[in-house]
């Protein structure tokens, strides 16, 4: 098969990796999704990104998955493209989740490494082969080693970048050499979509020649991410500065509470439900901040609320 939507690239910009809002018994919370979604919309983004670890794909149930795709691209109608995570264990639930993709009107795919088998960068590079000509939307490479355990190598990158339906790459390693180097592999090659996970790094790497971030804070203050990343683009250094100074402060006062080392997660939900976004509920293994941290969160989203209107007075 090959890639039928690649007039819609090179993609750049923020494209926020959504939460999925879910109900207390686990199930869709589509109010909230609407909600959520129209929020980033509104908030100039660029694109959106469900089905990555954000949006707890790998706890949701594959009927979940499937509604939330569908529902997601019934609600975007078309004013930003959709990109869907499809990763899993098993490459032939892979290809299923990207059927539902195609046929809900999603623009591209997007899949990190099987995780738990033990593979070399061969057979990593036969499986991403096997996966990209086994769907009929483009896809993105995800670069997840800290949950995955394995590491798309810059070799393996570029050899699969000569799949026609192979089209970029989600760099969530957090390792600025690395992505240093994948800038350098494709300088010739500038529709080679490069984009950062963590967002502390994004204008950083936008200077690198990056296509931009995908950055979980977005779902909260998306148009701040989308300045930052202007900011970036223009060369604008002062205003890369005080951008830069309320997305580290975001960081540092929502995705650390608690000491949980999911704390990024529940600190994102939970400020979302304090703004009225989606409810603080989520699948297990993960569970809901005591009520005291909740407390202390709300002080801390109340502050940065302010901070960012200061901002833009």
């Amino acid at each position: 098969m090959t890639a039928t939507k690649r007039a819609l690239q090179p993609l750049r910009g923020i494209v926020p990796p959504m939460v999925t809002p879910l109900n207390l018994d686990g199930s869709l919370d589509l109010d909230s999704v609407k909600i959520l979604i129209d929020h980033l919309i509104e908030g100039g983004v660029h694109g959106i990104f469900i089905l990555g670890t954000t949006g707890e794909f790998s706890q949701l149930s594959y009927h979940t998955r499937r509604e939330l795709i569908q529902e997601t691209c019934k609600l975007v109608q078309g004013r930003v493209p959709v990109l869907v995570g499809i990763t899993d264990v098993s490459i032939e639930e892979s290809v299923s989740l990207a059927k539902v993709a195609t046929e809900s009107g999603a623009d591209a795919v997007v899949a990190a490494p099987p995780f738990y088998m033990n593979i070399d960068q061969d057979e990593l590079h036969d499986y991403f082969w096997q996966l990209a000509g086994s769907v009929s939307l483009p896809l993105y490479l995800y670069n997840m080693p800290s949950h995955t355990k394995l590491v798309l190598e810059v070799s393996t990158v570029m050899r699969l970048s000569a799949h026609p339906n192979v089209i970029g790459l989600k760099d969530s390693s957090a390792n600025g050499v690395y992505f240093q180097s994948l800038c350098h592999a494709f300088r010739e090659n500038k529709d080679f979509v490069l984009m950062v996970g963590p967002e502390e790094m994004m204008a950083e790497t936008v200077l690198m020649g990056s296509h931009g971030g995908v950055c979980g804070g977005a779902n909260l203050f998306p148009s701040l991410y989308v300045k930052l990343y202007e900011a970036a683009a223009n060369r604008d250094f002062d205003r890369i500065q005080k951008y830069q100074a309320q997305v580290m402060n975001l960081g540092q006062q929502i995705y650390q509470l608690g000491g949980y080392k999911s704390s990024y997660l529940k600190g994102l939900k939970t400020a979302l439900s304090l703004k009225g976004l989606c409810q603080a509920n989520f699948l297990p293994p993960l569970f809901p901040f005591k009520e005291e941290e909740v407390e202390l969160l709300k002080k801390k989203v109340e502050a940065l609320v302010l901070s960012q209107e200061q901002i833009e007075v």
